[in-house]
């Protein structure tokens, strides 16, 4: 693994002593310090300054430490997707998928992908151009609020998960990947969902909307499918529904 491919995957972790760290130094520093193995302060006269300066060293350090972690844990993941298809990276302190994975992955074809608990906000279309053979997604708890059009290509896709994430709707590119047989939703920010294109998914099986402000039209239409298991909470009263006349 060359210099920049490191780089690239230490600027997709998300590490809060890290966040606070790398507000004094640069983070392509720190990265040049965990390949070099150099941590010298700046030498100072001044016995504060040197005090401060040994401090931000220590701290560095640490955060160095940290940091080389994530990346190796990252790497032995995506070395142990090479034997079984299997891409598991959750848990990973991700906040983006980082290029560098699909480079490694790049002569590998996955059956499931798990990027589950992490703190990623987007999907890239890369992930679902790459690996069109997917038959299992995992991007639920993190701050996810859309998935890339690019997913209808995963024409083997047969079980999503993006439960406790940022979506206020139901993605509208579930409905042209018709291989879907389990949809797990919870949890989420979702009011409106498209059911009738829910309907006409032929292999849908099981959908999982429990935990979401749904509408009172659409929590009654998905309480009425029958050739789908549909898992909803019981739907909360408005309180201008209990006013009395």
């Amino acid at each position: 693994m060359n210099f920049q491919t490191f780089l690239d995957f230490l600027n997709c972790l998300y590490i809060n002593e890290v966040e606070d760290a790398t507000r004094t130094n640069n983070q392509e520093r720190i990265a040049t310090m965990v390949f070099e193995g150099t941590f010298e302060g700046d030498s100072s006269a001044d016995p504060m300054v040197a005090e401060s300066n040994r401090r931000q060293a220590m701290r560095t350090a640490r955060c160095v430490k940290m940091m080389g972690k994530g990346v190796v844990k990252v790497i032995h993941r995506c070395d142990s997707a090479k034997e079984d298809s299997n891409l598991d990276l959750s848990d990973c302190q991700l906040q983006q998928v980082p290029d560098a994975i699909f480079m490694l992955m790049q002569n590998t074809s996955l059956a499931s992908c798990n990027l589950s608990h992490n703190v990623i906000n987007k999907i890239p279309a890369k992930l679902a151009l790459k690996w069109t053979l997917l038959t299992e997604l995992n991007v639920s708890n993190n701050r996810i609020s859309t998935l890339p059009d690019e997913l209808s290509g995963c024409s083997a896709l047969e079980t999503i998960d993006f439960s406790a994430n940022s979506f206020i709707q139901m993605p509208p590119v579930l409905a042209e990947i018709p291989s879907l047989i389990k949809i797990v939703a919870a949890r989420n920010f979702i009011a409106d969902v498209e059911v009738e294109a829910i309907k006409f998914l032929p292999a849908l099986e099981h959908l999982n909307v429990e935990g979401n402000p749904l509408k009172r039209e659409v929590h009654d239409e998905l309480s009425q499918i029958t050739s789908i298991r549909v898992i909803l909470s019981p739907r909360e009263q408005e309180e201008w529904e209990d006013l009395s006349c």
